[in-house]
């Protein structure tokens, strides 16, 4: 080849180059990011709106999230799997201990650890002592500052300051997760930050745990709206069936279990009233989920003492503390 042949042919040789290049696919990346936090510090709602999807129940009772929820979600070349771990407090009962632990186990086998702290209501109590123990976990950590729509700039920045002084971040966000704000830059780095590898779930696959499982805590979560005062910790469900119909349609069972008779007839309510509109509004969220029709049956249930069974803890995900 000559140097006029050559010259002709670096260009076309060029533009190959940059069309494979272009065509190649992005190098993907995958991990797990523990979302961990005081209760009621936003984490379930921040999972909802990164996943795009309800995945966790949402309440304005602290310790609503008992068991490990994850959530999956696509940015960029990254799949990134949520683990909604239950709010960190200080136990009293063996379902609080429970729960503690579930969280730090959560935190402890993650990639990316993620605090999420309440900024108006700052290092408190509760805050304290999770710093304490996370400046001691050798994982990579982030710092997020939630409702940044209801608290002062110089606030906020006093606040990431005391918090950096106690850990060691590698980065500090500041959000609202209730309407987004912030939330594209979150997902951006862990998007760029997750360990290179392949996908560890189908693509569209936007939680592990079962049907069964999301659905009962639906119907927890609505349990919970109604009847907070009246029976706040001292009721579980547990989704006993579901039968998928030739029609396309579920039919789904579920029981509650309660403590006590006066409990039991609290859930019922007058008539059966109050136990209809819970399984209205469980029926519609997990139609959503579904995407298909959705009949639902609530059964009622005494088990007493059911905080120390087993069976019970089992069936929530959680390991029962001895």
């Amino acid at each position: 080849m000559t140097d006029k042949e050559a010259d002709k042919a670096a260009p076309e040789e060029t533009l190959d180059n940059a069309a494979r290049e272009a065509e190649a696919p992005e190098e993907t990346r995958a991990g797990f990011v523990a979302l961990i936090g005081a209760p009621n510090a936003g984490k379930s709602t921040l999972l909802n709106r990164l996943v795009g999807a309800k995945l966790s129940i949402v309440t304005h009772k602290v310790q609503t999230t008992r068991a490990i929820m994850r959530g999956v979600a696509i940015h960029d070349a990254a799949q990134v799997v949520f683990v909604d771990t239950p709010g960190i407090f200080a136990p009293k009962r063996r379902l609080d201990r429970a729960m503690v632990d579930t969280a730090w186990s959560g935190a402890e086998g993650a990639d990316i650890v993620a605090l999420l702290i309440d900024a108006r209501k700052g290092i408190d109590d509760e805050i304290a002592p999770i710093l304490k123990r996370l400046a001691e976990l050798r994982r990579p950590k982030v710092l997020i500052l939630n409702k940044i729509d209801v608290t002062k700039r110089d606030e906020l920045l006093a606040l990431a300051s005391r918090a950096n002084a106690e850990v060691q971040f590698d980065q500090t966000f500041m959000i609202s997760a209730l309407d987004g704000d912030g939330a594209d830059d979150l997902m951006d780095y862990f998007a760029k930050t997750l360990p290179k590898g392949p996908w560890l779930y189908p693509e569209d696959q936007i939680s592990d745990l079962p049907l069964r499982m999301i659905a009962a805590e639906i119907t927890r979560e609505k349990l919970f709206l109604r009847l907070h005062q009246e029976i706040p910790y001292a009721s579980t469900v547990e989704t006993t069936q579901w039968k998928e119909l030739k029609d396309g349609s579920a039919r789904v069972e579920q029981t509650i279990y309660v403590e006590r008779d006066s409990q039991k007839k609290i859930v019922l309510g007058k008539g059966g009233a109050t136990i209809k509109a819970i399984s209205q509004a469980a029926r519609q969220d997990i139609m959503a989920m579904t995407e298909r029709p959705v009949h639902l049956f609530l059964f009622v249930k005494v088990r007493e003492n059911w905080g120390n069974d087993p069976e019970r803890y089992r069936e929530m995900g959680l390991e029962f503390p001895r």
